[in-house]
C-alpha cells in the first residue's frame, strides 16, 4: 500500500526581486565585451595586424613583397585609451623593436591562397602566429590565430553599369593639361617631403584636372582608405534614409542587439554614432587583474573576430551626446544596422552594400574589408583608386545628386559635413577645417580622413575635390598638402 503524500505547505509569498511586465521587444542588453589587454594578447593583436597589412599591400594594392617590406612599419599594439586622456607611455612598441632587430619575427606568404603568416618567436616562449587572407571583393581579411574564415567568400556580383562613360560617370579620363609652374612647384616640394605618397588628384564635378603619383603609386592602384570608409559608411546610412530604409538620424540606433527598449543603448541615436559622441566603451582586464575603462580604436583591425558584434557588446560609459571620444566601434554599429536593415528585405549582404554606393558611383575599384564572419568592417580598410576616391567627393559637391538624380536626402550634404558640437571639430564621419588644421583653406572645408592622413577633401565653395592616398604609418608633410591645395585654389579655379 502506497503512502500517501504529505499535504503541500502553502507557499510563502516572496517580495519580487524582478521586474514581473512582459518584455517582448528584447531578451535584456548584450553581454559587455571584456577586451584583455594582457601582454600576450597584446603581442597576438601586434601580429595580427602585421599580417592584415602584409596581406593588403601584397594582394589588394598589388605590392611586390620587396616593396611592402620596404613599406611596412612595425607597430605594437597598445591598450586602449581612456574618455579624455592617453595612457602612460607604454615599452611595447620599444620591445617589439627589439624583437624585430634580433630577428624573432618572421613573414611567411603564401601567394596561392593569397595568405599571411606573422610569427613571433620569443626563445622559450610558445610563438604567436597571426594570419590574414585576402579574397576578391573582401580586401585582407584578418583571421588572428584561427586557421580560416568563418564565412564562404563567394564571387560578389558588382554593377557597374558606366563603363565606357567619361569620369565621374565612367572610368575614362581625359588628358590633363600641364599646371601652373606654382603648382608644379608645390607639388615637387610635398612629394619631395611624404615619401610615403601613392599620388593625389585634383578635380571639379565635371574633369580630372591634375592628378601625380610616386613611383609606387598609379592611376589605377587601389590604395588604403583607413578611416575614409566610415564617410562611405555616413553615406550608405543617407542613402538608406533617403529610400525609406530607416527614419531619421534622431532616432534610436536600431541594432539589432540593441532591440530590448529598456536597456540604456536605447538612448544611443544614429546622429550620435555618425558624430563620436555613443559614449561607447568597454572593461579592459590587464595583466595584474585590475580593470580600466577604455575606448576602442585599433582592435577591429587587430581582433580576428565579429566585428558587428563585439561593437553591439560596448557598454555605455558616457551619456550618449555629451562627449565627443573617436572611437571604430560606434561606426561597426552602424554597419550593424546596415546588414540588418538589408537582410530585412532578403537582399544579398555584400552586393547590396556595394550597389547602394560604390557601384551607383561607379567605384569599380572600390572594395570592402571584411571581418572573419564576413562583415564589411565599417569603421574602416576600405581600398579604390584615387579616381573612385574623388568620385566621393563629388557626390558631395553635387549636394546628393548623381547622373542627374538625388541620392541622398535634401540637406544631407549640410549635415554630413558640418561641426555641430564644441570640443571638436568633427563633424558626421567627417572632418572639417574649424579648427584651421588648413590654414590657408577655407573654414568650411571638410574631408574624409583616414589614417596616416589619407583624405578626401571637399571644398564647396570652389567646386574642388582632392583625394590623396598615403602609405599606413608613413609621415606626410600637411603643411606642404595645405600648400598644394592653397596654390590649385588660386591657379585652377
Amino acid at each position: 500500500m502506497s503512502t500517501p503524500p504529505a499535504p503541500r505547505r502553502p507557499a510563502v509569498p516572496v517580495e519580487p526581486i524582478f521586474d514581473q511586465t512582459p518584455h517582448p521587444f528584447g531578451d535584456g542588453p548584450a553581454e559587455p565585451l571584456v577586451y584583455d589587454a594582457s601582454i600576450q594578447a597584446r603581442r597576438q593583436r601586434t601580429v595580427n595586424f602585421a599580417a592584415k597589412r602584409y596581406a593588403d599591400m601584397l594582394f589588394v594594392t598589388g605590392l611586390d613583397r620587396a616593396t611592402a617590406d620596404r613599406h611596412h612599419r612595425w607597430r605594437a599594439a597598445l591598450p586602449p585609451a581612456g574618455l579624455d586622456r592617453r595612457l602612460p607611455h607604454s615599452d611595447d612598441q620599444a620591445r617589439l623593436m627589439e624583437a624585430v632587430r634580433a630577428d624573432h619575427l618572421k613573414v611567411e606568404v603564401d601567394p596561392a591562397d593569397q595568405r599571411v603568416t606573422v610569427i613571433w618567436n620569443e626563445p622559450s616562449e610558445t610563438p604567436i602566429i597571426g594570419s590574414a587572407v585576402a579574397r576578391p571583393g573582401y580586401g585582407g581579411i584578418q583571421l588572428g590565430h584561427h586557421a580560416v574564415l568563418q564565412f564562404d567568400p563567394k564571387p560578389i556580383h558588382r554593377d557597374i553599369t558606366a563603363v565606357g562613360r567619361s569620369w565621374p560617370l565612367g572610368e575614362a579620363v581625359d588628358a590633363h593639361v600641364s599646371p601652373p609652374a606654382a603648382l608644379t612647384q608645390a607639388l615637387d616640394a610635398f612629394f619631395s617631403s611624404s615619401n610615403g605618397v601613392y599620388g593625389l588628384l585634383i578635380a571639379t564635378p565635371e574633369r580630372v584636372l591634375l592628378e601625380r603619383y610616386s613611383a609606387f603609386g598609379a592611376p589605377d592602384r587601389a590604395t588604403p582608405s583607413w578611416s575614409m570608409t566610415k564617410a562611405i559608411t555616413c553615406t550608405i546610412i543617407g542613402r538608406m534614409i533617403h529610400d525609406g530604409w530607416l527614419g531619421s538620424v534622431h532616432d534610436p540606433a536600431p541594432a539589432p542587439l540593441w532591440r530590448d527598449p529598456r536597456g540604456i543603448h536605447h538612448l544611443i541615436t544614429l546622429d550620435h554614432l555618425l558624430r563620436m559622441r555613443s559614449g561607447l566603451g568597454f572593461p579592459v582586464r590587464h595583466d595584474d587583474g585590475s580593470i580600466t575603462l577604455g575606448f576602442e580604436n585599433s582592435a577591429v583591425y587587430q581582433d580576428g573576430c565579429d566585428a558587428f558584434e563585439a561593437a553591439q557588446r560596448s557598454v555605455v560609459a558616457a551619456v550618449p551626446g555629451a562627449v565627443f571620444r573617436y572611437v571604430n566601434s560606434g561606426v561597426n554599429v552602424l554597419g550593424s544596422i546596415i546588414r540588418d536593415q538589408i537582410a530585412k528585405r532578403a537582399l544579398p549582404y555584400h552586393e547590396t552594400v556595394y550597389r547602394l554606393l560604390a557601384d551607383r558611383l561607379g567605384m569599380a575599384s572600390y572594395q570592402h574589408s571584411a571581418d572573419i564572419m564576413g562583415n564589411f568592417i565599417a569603421s574602416g580598410a576600405g581600398f579604390a583608386t584615387l579616381r573612385d576616391y574623388a568620385k566621393l567627393g563629388v557626390l558631395y559637391l553635387q549636394d546628393g545628386t548623381w547622373d542627374g538624380h538625388r541620392i541622398l536626402p535634401e540637406g544631407w550634404v549640410d549635415y554630413a559635413l558640418t561641426a555641430t558640437h564644441t570640443g571638436t571639430s568633427y563633424a558626421a564621419c567627417f572632418r572639417t577645417n574649424t579648427d584651421r588644421l588648413f590654414p590657408d583653406l577655407p573654414v568650411d572645408t571638410a574631408w574624409a580622413a583616414g589614417a596616416s592622413d589619407n583624405k578626401i577633401f571637399i571644398l564647396r565653395r570652389h567646386r574642388l575635390t582632392v583625394a590623396v592616398s598615403n602609405e599606413t604609418d608613413h609621415p606626410m608633410d600637411l603643411a606642404a598638402l595645405n600648400r598644394v591645395i592653397a596654390t590649385a585654389i588660386e591657379t585652377l579655379v
